[in-house]
């Protein structure tokens, strides 16, 4: 009804009941590259079905029912009995359900799994990203758990099931099975070679018990956990099962909740070890090189829960912009306002084109793929992740006032936009990373040179950026302080690469002329006025 003051007129429509998969071409087309075409119907039929689910108004309802009311912990029960329980709102449940029936979990035991996989990850993210957290240890626990057989044999099974069951029993009587991890300590952070957990071996071969505690343990609810504990000869990765065989709990003491910036649908906790039961994962003292392709996967999916975010925000910005009049016109056509979307949509497709090559790099596999999976998966990790939050805080002003209010939804993305690179490893943590790969093995550089040699010739501000990239790697000693820009430029040449061989070429030509050349301004909104920005929004257009 109408106020009797005022006429509600101007005022977009919600972005919803709209598939976010197909309206999404620089992801779809992603897809249809690296897809083999055998299953590219297949495929694109299971994305377009979620994509249809992601822009429903009942799952949008539910990622804000999640959001809204965070997990709550329960360390006994009426009669006084530990239980270290997480309570959540059903709605989590029902997102969790529907992330696990769509195979987000079970990327290692299907075709061009890791891309569909990929694809799908960027497309829920939008929808709530908390509870990406589960899904990803999930995925990423299995080639961790592949270094023992006997593990593989048993759990990987239930981790790579679709079928969701979170009731707390032994994993042995369940269809499917969620992991976390939990790598650092009070004491260390990052430094995990300065962990205190100890593990003391049992009778059994293979068994340990551990004292000690986690300072960050992610997805306490799980069936079990990957943890890092200092056993007789070193840091020694181990699984803890949630349940024992016998159905009793593990020794497995939830602390507190961490009360977070965002991500808080999702469960992060501090735990203690005080005579758990754990299973060794690998040899004593091979921990961080056991456990360190989980953290792999895990980056990786840190880029592409940003890019997720990076997309949505940019779709509700030039969806609101479509929409919204000022001073004549609609916002979109507006000259500045055109410049600012489509600087954000040339930063969105970036990211979604960078991680959909390094998913398709697993599926492909190879000796050459594996390397430069090791120096583009921290270089895209730092860079991606440290762009998201400028994306979604810009993307929210294009909202004015009503981009700062909460029933909106952009201030759940920028609160959340800071999270990915922060997790599995904050920028210098990648950056170093990035170093110790360029002076340890010879073959992820080629490999990198080999992938973005493919697009010389064609953009000459590319051929320059390769050239100075180039002269930056001449020198690798002593470099450690100029490890982010060197990481930076890594990331930015990659990218523009991509653009240069996949995008339209009005996309690339903003990108290569605003990131690897001097046509660009520090903020966004500041591309070349002489580039084709109609063409480059009009690509980013969700369609409601």
């Amino acid at each position: 009804m109408a106020g009797s003051t005022h006429t509600v007129t101007n005022q977009p429509p919600a972005l919803v009941g709209y598939d976010v998969y197909t309206a999404d071409r620089a992801l779809s087309e992603a897809v249809g590259r690296h897809v083999a075409p055998e299953l590219l119907d297949e495929v694109g039929a299971e994305l377009t079905a979620l994509g249809r689910t992601c822009g429903s108004a009942q799952v949008q309802e539910w990622g804000a029912l999640a959001n809204e009311n965070p997990p709550r912990l329960r360390t006994h029960d009426r009669y006084g009995h530990r239980i270290d329980e997480v309570d959540f709102h059903p709605s989590w449940h029902r997102l969790l359900g529907k992330g696990v029936s769509a195979g987000l979990t079970a990327a290692w035991v299907r075709p061009a799994g890791h891309v569909r996989r990929a694809a799908a990850f960027l497309l829920w993210t939008q929808v709530e990203a908390g509870n990406g957290c589960p899904l990803s240890m999930t995925h990423a626990a299995v080639p961790a758990l592949r270094t023992d057989p006997g593990l593989a044999a048993e759990w990987e099974p239930r981790l790579t099931s679709m079928i969701y069951d979170h009731e707390l029993r032994p994993a042995q009587q369940k269809a499917g099975a969620l992991f976390g991890m939990g790598m650092t300590e009070k004491q260390g952070g990052s430094d995990v070679r300065a962990n205190t957990t100890t593990a003391t071996a049992l009778a059994e071969s293979g068994t340990y018990s551990l004292t000690g505690h986690k300072w960050f343990c992610s997805a306490p609810m799980s069936d079990g956990f990957l943890v890092l504990a200092q056993a007789p000869d070193g840091l020694t990765c181990f699984l803890v099962p949630r349940v024992l065989a016998d159905g009793s709990r593990n020794v497995f003491r939830i602390q507190r909740l961490k009360d977070k910036l965002g991500n808080r649908s999702n469960a992060s906790s501090e735990v203690e070890f005080d005579g758990t039961w754990a299973r060794r994962v690998g040899a004593e003292g091979r921990g961080v090189r056991t456990i360190i392709e989980m953290v792999a996967a895990t980056r990786l999916d840190c880029v592409l829960g940003s890019a997720g975010l990076m997309r949505q925000a940019v779709a509700q910005a030039v969806h609101h912009c479509d929409h919204r009049e000022a001073f004549g016109a609609r916002l979109v056509d507006k000259p500045l306002m055109r410049n600012v979307l489509a600087d954000l949509a040339v930063e969105s497709e970036a990211a979604t084109t960078l991680a959909l090559r390094l998913a398709a790099a697993y599926d492909t596999g190879g000796e050459q793929e594996k390397a430069l999976l090791r120096i583009a998966v921290p270089a895209a990790k730092y860079w991606v992740t440290k762009r998201c939050p400028p994306v979604t805080v810009e993307a929210a002003e294009c909202l004015g006032g009503n981009g700062y209010v909460e029933e909106s939804g952009m201030p759940r993305l920028v609160r959340e936009s800071p999270l990915n690179s922060i997790w599995e490893g904050a920028g210098n943590v990648q950056a170093l990373d990035v170093l110790r790969t360029l002076q340890r093995e010879p073959a992820a550089l080629d490999a990198y040179l080999r992938e973005v040699g493919q697009a010389r010739g064609a953009d000459h501000r590319l051929d320059a950026a390769i050239k100075a990239l180039l002269t930056d790697l001449a020198d690798l000693d002593g470099i450690e302080a100029r490890a982010r820009r060197l990481t930076e430029r890594l990331a930015l040449v990659l990218q523009g690469s991509l653009l240069v061989r996949f995008a339209p070429p009005e996309v690339a030509d903003a990108f290569c002329a605003s990131r690897l050349g001097s046509d660009g301004g520090s903020a966004f909104g500041t591309l070349p006025h002489t580039l084709n920005l109609t063409a480059v929004v009009d690509r980013s257009r969700p369609q409601a």
